[in-house]
């Protein structure tokens, strides 16, 4: 199938997306939206390369077929992992006339504005951590920045799983904002690379220094969608705007619909697609 005009797709892992995806549409509520969670395999943070390119290509192509014209990659790990070879290779060989765009580069156009010390801090899956994509777009943009990661592999499970406001979770995010901030005492502005980690926010801010910024990274990329359709009119004729928003899981669906609530902050009906 080849439509020319569609919805704006959002691709995620999971359910993190969808806190990205809700400002997304706060900020651009004329258009049409169709987010995909890939819930049968995620998480995707502690999986190879390899595999998470195959995962994020299937689940990009099953919205380009259906006639988005854009995709967002609402996942960091998919971001850091994939979307480099889907936008120089898939798109090029299958779908020139598409678009699809990560959630790396708006966040770090930010990031590097916002910090005095130009000292940086980031809290990622492995995944992202290991890929170094954000210290590789900040080497381009902010040369003079200095990022330091710390990887946090329990945060997403804590958040699946509901665990936000228990003691584990309070024992791993001081673990790792510890650990984060020990690595320089002048970092001032601070990533929440993942769009789980939004919901630990509170967990989080007992262990920060006040004058550490934390960025939401929703907004950024809700912001930055906004200003790249206005200036690709091309891509932005062939939204479709209804106003109307659409969900797709690959597991099961009771299972997206009662968890989507708290990352999207409504309920919400979905159906259920399997990706080849």
């Amino acid at each position: 199938m080849n439509k020319s005009h569609g919805p704006i797709g959002v691709f995620d892992s999971g359910l993190g997306g969808l806190a990205v995806f809700h400002d997304i549409r706060k900020r651009l509520p004329q258009y049409d939206f169709l987010y995909l969670g890939d819930t049968a395999r995620t998480p995707y943070g502690t999986r190879s390369f390899e595999t998470i390119y195959r995962y994020t290509q299937q689940g990009v192509a099953t919205l380009l077929d259906v006639g988005c014209p854009l995709v967002i990659l609402a996942c960091n790990t998919a971001s850091a992992k994939a979307l480099r070879n889907i936008q120089q290779k898939d798109l090029i060989a299958n779908y020139p006339d598409r678009r699809v765009l990560g959630v790396i580069r708006p966040s770090v156009e930010v990031v590097g504005e916002n910090s005095q010390s130009k000292k940086i801090g980031l809290f990622g899956t492995p995944g992202t951590v290991r890929s170094d994509s954000y210290k590789m777009e900040l080497d381009k943009l902010f040369p003079d920045v200095t990022l330091y990661q710390e990887a946090c592999p329990m945060w997403v499970p804590l958040v699946e799983n509901n665990e936000i406001n228990t003691p584990a979770a309070e024992y791993f995010v001081q673990k790792h904002v510890e650990a984060l901030l020990s690595q320089d005492s002048d970092i001032d502005t601070i990533i929440l690379a993942c769009t789980h980690y939004p919901l630990l926010i509170d967990q989080i801010m007992k262990f920060i220094p006040e004058h550490i910024k934390i960025l939401d990274q929703g907004s950024l990329v809700a912001d930055k969608l906004d200003d790249y359709l206005k200036r690709h009119q091309e891509i932005e004729e062939r939204c479709t705007k209804g106003g109307k928003a659409k969900f797709m899981t690959t597991g099961a669906v009771d299972l997206f619909e009662e968890n989507a609530e708290i990352f999207f902050g409504k309920k919400i009906k979905a159906e259920h697609v399997e990706l080849k």
